[in-house]
């Protein structure tokens, strides 16, 4: 019985809308403790800024996600702030 590597995560480009959603949630991670958490938040707003998803209050609220040291409106209005930098 062998043991095999795991598989290669291959990463987005850096100017891909991908990563760059994901960076801007990545930067309140003292306000959102969880990885997991975050990742979701910010594969619900790369469905926004597709078009295909919820504004960034309503995915914060429905995401059900652990949040500290900020409202989840003031969360929002700064990602909201962020993501208009990348439009």
């Amino acid at each position: 019985m062998t043991t095999l590597p795991p598989p290669k995560v291959k990463q987005f480009p850096d100017d891909s809308l991908e990563k760059k959603v994901y960076n801007i949630v990545e930067a309140f991670k003292d306000n959102l403790p969880r990885m997991n958490d975050r990742n979701r938040l910010a594969f619900s707003l790369f469905k926004y800024m597709k078009g295909e998803g919820d504004e960034p209050l309503t995915s914060i609220k429905t995401n059900k996600l652990k949040i500290e040291g900020i409202s989840e409106e003031q969360l929002a209005k700064k990602i909201e702030e962020e993501l208009k930098k990348i439009k």
